[in-house]
């Protein structure tokens, strides 16, 4: 899955321990949508989803 930079940096906003989690849910939740490139504001999106 590509990611953006912007969305990577949101990404690295995570704790480390977690973060592999909360890629593949994002992923997750991209590639349920049809979304093959993971922007801020899909990250955005998921992030609200999840809470």
């Amino acid at each position: 899955m590509d990611w953006t930079a912007e969305a990577e940096a949101r990404l690295k906003e995570i704790p480390f321990f977690v973060r592999p989690a909360a890629r593949k849910k994002i992923e997750k939740f991209a590639q349920d949508q049809g979304i093959s490139q993971i922007t801020e504001a899909v990250y955005e999106d998921a992030k609200k989803q999840f809470g």
